[in-house]
């Protein structure tokens, strides 16, 4: 029998894991800094083919429908009675007390019921499936026989920041992984020179901030890489060396700066994942201007996205929806855009002046992301890109003050498209008043698994051990909504 040795050579000392990792090659970072550098040296050497980023599963646990999601983030909460869910019943009682017809109230969260109120906007039908939609999106409308209306949504949260953590996270509270983090956990990219999941930013970091896209305790890898949509979208995108030459001597010196880290921390989570991402970054100077630099795109697409539009705010949301697109036909798996900076920092949270509030934020996303469901289609990309678009929570079928609604966490409505999803239909129903899912009610759970099981991912299955026990994006919860599935 061999006994183990201290660095020491002392026979008889158990050798300490730090000592082993040290022994052992400095562990996966350094190995993996190593072919960063080979690659530094040849920059666009490697295609998105040659070596994907793999993420921990071997393989899907059920055959994909989607390769990709698009997630159309609208902040603030649109409601679901002036947009997706008709309820005629609000005109005939329009101005009416709200607790008189209605009867029992929940409590809203600035406490301030006012009278029915009626949506501004005219309802009509549209596509071959007759589809309600709101005069609030006339370009989305065209696309009715694409889209799946969930109208039955529920969150438990009727505060912005825990909403949207549950929305991102499945959890209303800060520091869990975004399910974006956890599609890039279970699956990797499919582009060894881009991550895995993009946050294109428009211009609102929403309520909670980066912890909305944090990886949580998931690897640090997995976070959401904070892309900007206009101006210049990452800092040091473009080298500030002169000479190409400098930079890799640079590259070096990290190298072994890192290898030295290594062999004496061990393999250690938050420097490995610097490592790596530091791998991706001096890939992405080569990627990033190419994917970004939209001035190929034909005169009919940037018509079609609305790129060329009036007002600056759908040309920025145009921008974004373009530069989505293009990320998946690259191969980036879970991309999310965030809303422009309409009026302010007012997003869709329209406590006063509905029509205003509504109609700009509108104005802005409405043309472009009718442009995407178009653009993808025509490609053959819709089939395997699933579009999820959604607010935290809805607003209440009242008014608050003369003009507004308030927050509606009881019953919403929020759309899928592509991926797998069967179009031209709605699924769930909420009370007369479009005021509290009645009919299959949804919880993000199951909005969450029904997201993953199209990516192939079982919910139950993709998990991490923390705290003692194994994590998943649904919790102890979560149903694949079946019904919608084409």
């Amino acid at each position: 029998m061999i006994h183990p040795q201290s660095s020491t050579g002392t026979p008889g000392v158990r050798m300490s894991r730090r000592e082993l990792l040290r022994r052992a090659s400095n562990g996966f970072g350094t190995l993996a800094l190593g072919a960063l550098m080979a690659r530094a040296d040849r920059p666009g050497s490697l295609t998105a083919a040659a070596s994907p980023a793999i993420g921990v599963l071997p393989s899907p646990h059920v055959p994909a429908k989607a390769r990709s999601v698009i997630f159309l983030f609208m902040e603030g909460a649109v409601s679901q009675v002036d947009s997706f869910d008709h309820k005629p019943l609000l005109e005939k009682y329009h101005g009416q007390e709200a607790h008189r017809v209605m009867g029992r109230i929940e409590k809203t969260q600035f406490d301030s019921i006012g009278k029915m109120l009626k949506s501004p906007w005219n309802f009509r039908q549209h596509g071959q499936s007759g589809l309600w939609i709101s005069d609030l999106f006339p370009h989305i409308a065209r696309q009715a026989d694409d889209l799946c209306v969930l109208r039955s949504m529920t969150s438990t949260f009727p505060e912005h920041t825990s909403a949207n953590y549950f929305l991102h996270s499945g959890i209303g509270l800060q520091g869990r992984p975004s399910m974006g983090a956890w599609v890039n956990y279970g699956l990797g990219s499919l582009n060894d020179n881009l991550p895995g999941y993009v946050v294109l930013n428009g211009g609102q970091i929403p309520s909670g901030g980066l912890d909305n896209f944090g990886s949580g305790f998931l690897p640090a890898t997995h976070q959401g890489s904070l892309i900007h949509a206009q101006g210049t979208p990452l800092a040091n995108v473009v080298p500030s060396e002169k000479q190409a030459q400098l930079q890799q001597t640079k590259q070096r010196l990290v190298r072994r700066l890192n290898e030295h880290g290594l062999e004496q921390a061990g393999a250690v989570d938050s420097l490995e994942s610097a490592i790596r991402n530091y791998e991706l970054a001096a890939r992405m100077q080569v990627t990033i201007p190419e994917l970004m630099d939209i001035s190929n795109e034909t005169a009919a697409t940037r018509a079609l996205y609305g790129l060329d539009a009036p007002y600056e705010h759908t040309r920025t949301y145009a921008r974004e929806c373009i530069l989505a697109r293009r990320m998946v036909e690259r191969g980036v798996r879970f991309v999310e855009l965030t809303i422009p900076m309409v009026d302010g920092y007012s997003r869709w949270d329209a406590h006063g002046g509905l029509v205003k509030n509504h109609g700009d934020n509108a104005r802005a996303v409405d043309q472009p992301i009718a442009g995407l469901l178009i653009d993808l289609k025509q490609r053959g990309l819709l089939d395997e890109t699933l579009i999820v678009w959604a607010g935290e929570f809805g607003r209440t079928p009242f008014a608050q003050g003369n003009d507004g609604r308030d927050h509606n966490e009881y019953g919403f409505s929020v759309w899928l498209a592509g991926g797998g999803i069967r179009g031209g239909m709605a699924y769930g129903q909420t009370d007369e008043w479009g005021y509290k899912s009645v009919v299959d009610r949804l919880e993000m759970h199951d909005l969450h698994a029904t997201v993953l099981h199209q990516l192939g991912i079982q919910h139950e299955r993709l998990t991490y051990r923390f705290g003692g026990r194994d994590i998943r994006l649904t919790d102890v919860k979560g149903e694949v909504i079946r019904e919608i599935l084409a």
